[in-house]
């Protein structure tokens, strides 16, 4: 494992272990849980965090062998890292293969965040994926994110990245750098896996990864426009995230995400993801559309 603190992911892991509440509410929601922040340099919930407690929200009123096989969410409010968050899960169907699950994520009696997952046993059947791209060097030839951006006077950049419980090594450069000759490439690829073991629990590991998933997917929309993070006129938000999961996953070990942006217009931008294992198994597809603006300096 990497030099990392490892007591990043520890955090990770307390943030995802949410606790049980016994209210019950006029709304259609059976089961009610809270769960803590991870702090977030900006005074905002990453995205990814939510929709992983979610995750675990939901995985909680199933039984042990049925897990998550995709998710649909929007993110309507920008959260805030002070104040804990409370799941509501409203349990929609559970069939013999199949079961579907709603939550809300709540601050301040508003909800932050609403999505929908699916859950399934495991079982045998057809069998097919795309292929992991070949040609790209290896995780230990390329540099970790934290140390390509040493000195980069950005703070609340590098003290996120310094917290973030996960390893980043992008193959191409960062769009954190001051300029890219990138825009006509249409994928980028990034290597990542848990800066610390986190051990073998499925729901935890499909939580993890999905809170892993949200990191720079929306990247490929600027490489495209010739834009980096550092412009001072630009305006990212995240709308939604669409997440399905192919096989089961162990993050403590090394996976390629290969990102590209299909399209991007109307001040939106689009962001799909394919997560591959070391070994070339497809272990989850990814999609996010967001707000992608500049908004010129007066």
């Amino acid at each position: 494992m990497s030099d990392a603190d490892p007591t990043n992911v520890e955090t990770l892991r307390r943030v995802l272990e949410l606790e049980s509440l016994s209210f019950t509410s006029a709304s259609r929601e059976s089961d009610f849980f809270i769960g803590q922040n991870q702090y977030k340099p900006d005074g905002r919930v990453f995205g990814g965090q939510v929709v992983a407690q979610s995750v675990v929200a939901a995985a909680a009123t199933l039984p042990d062998d049925r897990l998550i096989h995709s998710l649909h969410g929007y993110f309507l409010r920008a959260g805030d890292v002070s104040r804990p968050i409370e799941f509501g899960v409203e349990r929609l169907r559970d069939g013999r293969s199949f079961s579907a699950r709603r939550v809300h994520a709540y601050q301040k009696d508003q909800p932050i965040m609403s999505l929908i997952a699916s859950f399934q046993n495991e079982q045998e059947g057809f069998e097919h994926a795309e292929a992991m791209p070949t040609g790209l060097p290896d995780p230990e030839e390329c540099r970790e994110l934290r140390d390509i951006l040493v000195g980069m006077d950005t703070p609340q950049v590098t003290e996120w990245l310094n917290k973030r419980p996960f390893e980043i090594r992008p193959v191409e450069a960062s769009l954190y750098l001051d300029s890219t000759n990138d825009r006509e490439r249409e994928e980028q690829h990034v290597w990542f896996r848990a800066s610390s073991p986190f051990g073998d629990d499925p729901v935890l590991n499909a939580a993890a990864l999905a809170y892993a998933s949200d990191f720079n997917l929306l990247e490929p929309v600027l490489r495209r426009q010739g834009l980096t993070w550092t412009d001072p006129r630009l305006r990212v938000a995240s709308l939604d995230h669409a997440m399905w999961w192919h096989r089961r996953v162990l993050v403590d070990e090394w996976m390629l995400y290969v990102q590209e942006s299909p399209a991007a217009q109307g001040g939106r931008g689009l962001g799909y993801g394919r997560i591959f294992s070391r070994s070339g198994q497809l272990l989850a597809t990814v999609a996010q559309e967001g707000m992608v603006r500049l908004k010129e300096r007066r």
